[in-house]
Order: structure tokens, then C-alpha cells, then sequence
């Protein structure tokens, strides 16, 4: 990658303030910022950094205006970190992609291949499975019999999808996601559990990205499901048949229960807990370890365990930690209290 401060304007179709010649190879962090690099802001919290950065290009945005002198070239853009996305979408775009098989691994003979599909060493294609076009495979990936894998797909070392299950197109799947695994299905009789047959399956829609060691469970009928533009982190656990709206976001470690319906458009903090069979409705956001045991509604802010509106957690945040003092004074209060009905009773 090597571009000019005009060519990045043009393709992002922004304004330059400085030397237009200006040559960059790299991106870097604006604190961090070296000659040669391309860095962005967009967080008001770094702004200091842009006078100090050795940085020869930084994307802005519009709106930015500086208070003294900046020795790198700006790139003013509307909106300075989907300019930084978009480029480095394109870098990445231009790189290299291999294809056709590797030597150790397996492809069943009845699987069937798209047009430059690659498939790493020791990964395992099953029977009647499909991947499309572009897709690749990295080593140590296993397929299940009649998976389909939609095109230009990337699946990382790792990756278990179990059979039946169904990718669809860009998606990103990393290291260690297992797609597919048996529900948390039992039912108990005489005091043993019998497990429950778990036959449904995994649906995946287009453009969904899987965080590392994420796990997403079989339906026990029908489908599991995840939605379009869904982008979930790592270390997931999505249960049995629950549905994951178009674009919903989920950070690390959130753990979702069986047959529960996500609506689109929501997000999802670090450790949240979701229990059974409930809706999450739309454009909902659920802060970070809150614990979900009944329906929301569209547009609601939630966070705690049981989780309340947003601005009552805060409220009650604040008193928290003057609860010791005010057992203290209660206790105080109550034995005046008794003191007084003492008094008045001898005095009665």
C-alpha cells in the first residue's frame, strides 16, 4: 500500500488541508503515529494527540478546527472513521487471496466447490456439503455433510459447523467457533435426564461476523437463526432456537437462552445474561452484565440484574454505596424510637 494524500481524497472524496504529495504506507494509531503512516480522529478524547502525532496524514472530520498549527496533512471527510473502514476495506480488498486445495486436506466427493474457493491443510469438506465462490477455508476448519457456505466467506482455524447448517454470503466466521452444536435439550423422568433429539439447524444470513469461540446451538426443530448484518464478539453462547434481528451487535461473553427472539437494530453489552423464552424488541440497548428475565420493549435502556430503565440503575447506583450509613442511621432511628415508647408508656 502505497498512496498519496490526493489519492486518499479522491477515493474518499474529501477535502485536503496541506501537502497533497504527501506519501503514506501504513496505518498507525494517532498516539502512536509514525512518518510514513496514515492515522485517524474521531474520538474529541485524543484531540491533543493530532499536534504531537509524527503521522503524515490524518483523516478528520468536516467539522474539525484546529487551535494551533499541525504539522501532518489533513483529510477532512464527513465522517473521519467510516473513511478510515473504507480504506482499509480497500487495502484489504487488493490483497492476495489464495486458491484451489490444499495438500492433507479432504473434500467428500459429492461436496461441491465454487470458483475459487480455497481450502487450507487438514480441513474436512463433508458429503453433499456446497461452499460458494471466493469463500476460503483455513486449515483445521471442519464442514458437516450438507452445510452450505454462501460466497466469499472467510472461515478461520477452527471453525466446527456441524451438519445442516447454513452459511450465507460474507460472512466472517473466527478461530474456534463451533456453528451448530446440540441444543441444551433434556427432559427428566425419575430422577435421571433423557436427552432430546436435537434436528434442526443453524441459519446464518448474508454479511454476519462470529467472534472467536462463540458457539450458536441447533434448533431442536426448525431453525436457529441470525439474521443479516448481525456482528457478534467473542466468547458468545447463543441457545436453541432464538433469532437474532438484522444488525443487532452483542459484545463479549453475553449469554442468550433458549428459544429467546432479539429484534433488529439492538445492542448488547459485555456479560449480559438473557433468559428463555422472551423478546427483546427493537433498538433496544442492554448494558454491560445486566440479567434480562422478562420482555422489553422497542427503544428500551436497560441495565442490572434484574435489569430496570437506565436512568433508574444510575439513580439507584448513586445510593448504593451510602446503604451502609443509612442502616446505621435506621438502626439509630428505631432504637429512639423504642425509647420514646418506653418514656411514654411509664409516663401513660
Amino acid at each position: 500500500m502505497v498512496f498519496t494524500a490526493r489519492q486518499i481524497a479522491d477515493f474518499l472524496q474529501g477535502e485536503i488541508v496541506g501537502n497533497p504529495d504527501v506519501i503514506v504506507s501504513d496505518f498507525s494509531k494517532i498516539e502512536e503515529g509514525k512518518a510514513g503512516t496514515l492515522t485517524f480522529l474521531a474520538n474529541p478524547k485524543y484531540t491533543s494527540y493530532i499536534y504531537t502525532t509524527q503521522a503524515d496524514i490524518v483523516l478528520v472530520n468536516s467539522d474539525f478546527v484546529p487551535d494551533k498549527p499541525i504539522k501532518a496533512t489533513l483529510v477532512k471527510v464527513s465522517n473521519a472513521y467510516q473513511a478510515l473502514a473504507s480504506l482499509l476495506e480497500m487495502v484489504n480488498v487488493t490483497k492476495p487471496r489464495k486458491a484451489g486445495r490444499e495438500e492433507m486436506s479432504f473434500v467428500a466427493p459429492s461436496a461441491q466447490l465454487g470458483e475459487g474457493v480455497h481450502v487450507g491443510a487438514f480441513a474436512y469438506v463433508g458429503e453433499n456439503a456446497t461452499i460458494g465462490e471466493g469463500s476460503v477455508i483455513h486449515p483445521q476448519v471442519y464442514i458437516g455433510e450438507n452445510v452450505k457456505v454462501g460466497k466469499d466467506c472467510i472461515l478461520y482455524p477452527g471453525v466446527k459447523v456441524y451438519r445442516d447448517c447454513v452459511i450465507g454470503d460474507r460472512c466472517i466466521i473466527h478461530s474456534g467457533a463451533v456453528i451448530g452444536a446440540d441444543g441444551f435439550g433434556y427432559s427428566q423422568e425419575s430422577g435421571r435426564y433423557h436427552k432430546i433429539p436435537q434436528v434442526g439447524n443453524v441459519l446464518i444470513e448474508e454479511d454476519v461476523e462470529i467472534g472467536a469461540n462463540t458457539t450458536i446451538d441447533r434448533a431442536v426443530m426448525g431453525s436457529t437463526v441470525i439474521r443479516r448484518g448481525v456482528k457478534l464478539d467473542n466468547l458468545i453462547q447463543v441457545a436453541h432456537n432464538c433469532e437474532i434481528g438484522e444488525h443487532t451487535a452483542m459484545a463479549a461473553q453475553v449469554g442468550i437462552a433458549g428459544s429467546t427472539k432479539i429484534e433488529e437494530h439492538c445492542v448488547l453489552a459485555g456479560q449480559v445474561g438473557i433468559g428463555g423464552h422472551i423478546t427483546i424488541g427493537k433498538n433496544s440497548r442492554i448494558g454491560a452484565q445486566s440479567g434480562i428475565i422478562s420482555n422489553t420493549k422497542e427503544g428500551s435502556e436497560v441495565m442490572g440484574s434484574p435489569a430496570i430503565p437506565l436512568k433508574s440503575y444510575f439513580r439507584s447506583s448513586v445510593i448504593t454505596p451510602k446503604l451502609p450509613d443509612m442502616y446505621k442511621q435506621l438502626a439509630a432511628l428505631e432504637r429512639e424510637v423504642a425509647k420514646l415508647k418506653e418514656k411514654l408508656a411509664e409516663e401513660g
